[in-house]
């Protein structure tokens, strides 16, 4: 065993990231990466560190020497504090995937785009992305942050980061450095299984799974931003020239022929006792519309979901792997399977298999609907809607102590009564919550509509 000090930790969480997918292996011996309790290392009084200080001293030396780069700044002491030449951008609202080739597209309109790391943290899609001068990175910050990559979707959050420079060590879809086009891929740790790299198109290429569609029009165009003049950043300020096929999407409908890429997720590690069709077609409805879900019948462990088109199943995988449910860590793949068969007439089943493909209950049928816009991650707190004028807050207190939670907090919204927030004791409540009380009846023909909030009480 052994403990490893990164020097950010951005670059310990895109380490553990990258290997929790494929193990590593040293000398053919299988390596286990996790996070440790300790926020840091004190080396300095301990025997036996020399070589470990001498190790770490060069490669230290050979990542600054690599920075050595035309327009490149000369020595972390340039560089003024809160202007360093590596943005952090987080990505809020994904509710279509965003390629290391879009954010490359975007930001070099600001200046040359030396290397990208894109990673996911807390359950959002996350990015470090290195600009040769730190002016063109506060360009960057000041055009893009708060703007929208798709209408309404994909909302970009922009602040400088503490590292001062990247190490990029693999060119693929999840990191990129732009000065070296002789790094390796990364054998061995596919990113992406073939069939979703195929529908993102390939490397160096904008092209998306929503090519032709129509619905969502390309949605930066920048004003002429205060302060800044055009001529110092050329093209800096005019509206990015994203491809139409990168940009446009819609939900697929029913019928419509398909999206190009895997919809189907395989979901693992499930509780046998307590999961159902219904439950899997309510939770990973809040991603996307979920055409059919399957339980396996001889591991009941493990179910497949089918979802609309490719990229909501990835929001979905995204958003759900990794979460608690019914005391057990859920686990979301890509599938090898295409569809979700339905079993043939005759065949034994007991109901594990179910099609949802004309559910009422789907959220995105409609196309620019505002639940496009209020897509979150899993959270302790729930968005409620759809109440009734004679539901009280002790009526709905009760509703989701009825049903096991904890109810820790809870508020009405002030100008609309229809709606409210409750904050449960957990995210795995929250989520088992969502999927029990979602579509409850309350009366007065209103069926509760539950979902998670980016809010907090």
């Amino acid at each position: 065993m052994a403990f490893l000090e990164m020097a950010s930790e951005e670059a310990a969480i895109t380490m553990v990231n990258y290997y929790t997918p494929v193990t590593p292996h040293l000398r053919s011996q299988p390596i286990f990466i996790q996070y440790s309790n300790h926020r840091e290392l004190k080396t300095d009084n301990l025997p036996n560190q020399a070589r470990t200080q001498a190790a770490l001293q060069a490669v230290s030396a050979v990542q600054s020497g690599s920075l050595a780069l035309p327009g490149a700044p000369t020595s972390e002491g340039t560089v003024l504090p809160g202007q360093s030449p590596v943005l952090r951008i987080i990505i809020e609202n994904l509710f279509y995937p965003v390629t290391l080739e879009v954010l490359h597209q975007i930001f070099s309109k600001f200046g040359t785009v030396l290397k990208i790391i894109t990673f996911t943290k807390n359950n959002q899609f996350q990015a470090l992305l290195q600009y040769a001068d730190p002016l063109n990175a506060q360009y960057a910050k000041m055009a893009l942050d708060g703007q929208n990559i798709y209408n309404a979707c994909c909302t970009l959050r922009i602040d400088f980061s503490k590292l001062t420079s990247l190490n990029v060590k693999y060119n693929n879809d999840k990191s990129r450095d732009f000065t070296r086009l002789d790094l390796p891929t990364g054998d061995g740790h596919p990113s992406l299984e073939p069939p979703m790299a195929a529908a993102f198109g390939a490397p160096g290429i904008i092209s998306s799974p929503y090519a032709g569609a129509a619905g969502f029009a390309p949605a930066i165009g920048f004003p002429q931003a205060a302060g800044l003049s055009v001529p110092a950043v050329p093209g800096a300020l005019g509206p990015l020239a994203l491809t139409s096929s990168a940009v446009t999407g819609r939900m697929a409908i029913p019928g419509a022929s398909g999206i190009p890429g895997n919809s189907v997720l395989l979901v693992t590690n499930l509780n046998p006792d307590l999961i159902t069709p219904h439950g899997l077609f309510i939770l990973f409805g809040v991603y996307g519309d979920v055409h059919r879900v399957k339980i396996m019948f001889n591991k009941k462990e493990n179910a497949l979901v089918q979802m609309a088109d490719a990229n909501q199943a990835q929001l979905a995988m995204n958003h759900l792997s990794g979460q608690r449910l019914y005391g057990k860590v859920l686990r979301a793949t890509l599938s090898k399977h295409q569809t979700v068969q339905l079993p043939r007439e005759g065949q034994e089943d007991q109901g594990l298999t179910k099609d949802f493909s004309n559910s009422p209950l789907h959220r995105f049928k409609k196309p620019g609907s505002k639940n496009f816009q209020n897509i979150f991650p899993p959270s302790a707190t729930l968005h409620l809607s759809n109440i009734p004028p004679s539901c009280t807050m002790d009526d709905l207190k009760n509703l989701f102590t009825e049903a096991g939670c904890s109810v820790k907090a809870f508020k009405f919204f002030q100008k609309d009564r229809k709606m409210a927030l409750i904050q449960l004791a957990s995210v795995e409540e929250a989520i088992q919550a969502l999927i029990e009380l979602h579509n409850h009846d309350l009366g007065e023909n209103h069926h509760l509509r539950v979902s998670f909030s980016k809010s907090t009480i």
